[in-house]
């Protein structure tokens, strides 16, 4: 079933490893990895990986909208006339989404405003519509968890990998702990938006590499 279905399943391995979710969670996390893998959301991927605890967040943020979403749409797709599904798709991400940020703002103030109008843009983040569309709608709420998961872990992975680099470089700290010397200038163009595009593109170029020899 998973081979026919495109999915890659493992030669060897406990009986969790083998079975059809672990193949979906895996997808998200790796082959279908939303930033190296399928290209989406990289708004975000360049605005808040300048500090790591500015991406954890919103990689906490993003996981957490999508994986409801993917359980409530998965749930009651039956229901969901098909002419009017994305309007029920935008609906239920706004709300997930004015959820997740009142929350940051009564607990997480500082970071709330740290990340500005990001949070609110997760409701225009095209992974968690594109995953509504193309997996929620068309399969079971256990294999629609496996795949939001691993998306959403996927996405976070990115994000925490480019934030380290950023942080590290920009400003020679990690979590906003100081690890490299002050008589060390740091690279500031990391640290500003511009910087992020140099990251970002050697961050997909790293992967891609990798992911090539991998399959030779």
């Amino acid at each position: 079933m998973a081979e026919t279905s495109g999915l890659k399943v493992p030669k060897k391995g406990y009986r969790l490893f083998k079975s059809k979710d672990w193949n979906v969670f895996i997808e998200g996390l790796w082959h279908n990895n939303p930033i190296f893998g399928m290209i989406l959301g990289l708004c975000s991927a360049l605005a808040v990986t300048n500090l790591m605890l500015n991406a954890l967040v919103m990689s906490l943020s993003v996981t957490v909208v999508l994986l409801v979403n993917s359980i409530i749409i998965s749930s009651i797709k039956h229901l969901i006339p098909d002419r009017v599904r994305m309007i029920a798709y935008m609906f239920i991400i706004s709300s997930l989404v004015i959820a997740v940020d009142l929350v940051l703002k009564v607990f997480l103030p500082d970071i709330s405003r740290a990340l500005g109008p990001y949070v609110a843009l997760i409701i225009t983040n095209c992974i968690i519509m594109g995953r509504a569309e193309s997996f929620a709608i068309n399969n079971s709420v256990k294999l629609a968890i496996s795949d939001a998961l691993g998306v959403g872990l996927g996405y976070g992975f990115s994000l925490m990998m480019l934030a380290f680099f950023r942080e590290l470089a920009g400003f020679g700290t990690l979590f906003g702990f100081r690890v490299i010397p002050e008589t060390i200038t740091p690279a500031a163009l990391l640290s500003i938006p511009p910087g992020a595009f140099f990251a970002l593109g050697t961050y997909i170029l790293v992967i891609t590499t990798i992911r090539k020899r991998r399959a030779k």
